[in-house]
């Protein structure tokens, strides 16, 4: 009886998609850390809704993207540093910003619609990501 060793060979694209991810997971960071900063300076940057299940504050939805975007920043020069923990906890807060920018649609859809669609990429390329190795 013989037995096979698994062989992989090295995915640039796997790679590369892991290092765009990462690059845009800071992208996204800092947008928000800026997007929370003007929530937190100014309530009228952005639009009310009078009839929001979610109503919140638009200070506390500022609070929320600032943390969110300094932890995605963390995370991304994390993953870029080749720390496997972080891939998990990008996925993590990919969803998590999901969440929160679904809830934030109200107040600056098309942005929302475009974080949310970014965040879907992010879980797929860090999903995919497979490490080489010889067994």
């Amino acid at each position: 009886m013989s037995t096979r060793s698994a062989t992989r060979t090295s995915n640039p694209w796997a790679q590369g998609l892991t290092i765009f991810a990462a690059a845009m997971l800071a992208i996204i960071g800092f947008v928000q850390v800026f997007q929370g900063i003007a929530a937190i300076a100014k309530d009228d940057v952005f639009v009310r809704t009078e009839d929001y299940v979610y109503a919140f504050n638009v200070t506390t939805w500022g609070w929320i993207h600032l943390v969110l975007g300094v932890l995605f920043i963390v995370i991304a020069f994390a993953i870029m540093s080749g720390n496997a923990f972080a891939r998990g906890a990008g996925i993590g807060l990919a969803v998590l910003s999901i969440i929160a920018n679904f809830l934030w649609l109200p107040y600056y859809p098309i942005w929302a619609v475009v974080i949310i669609a970014f965040n879907v990429f992010l879980i797929w390329a860090l999903a995919n990501y497979t490490p080489d190795f010889e067994s």
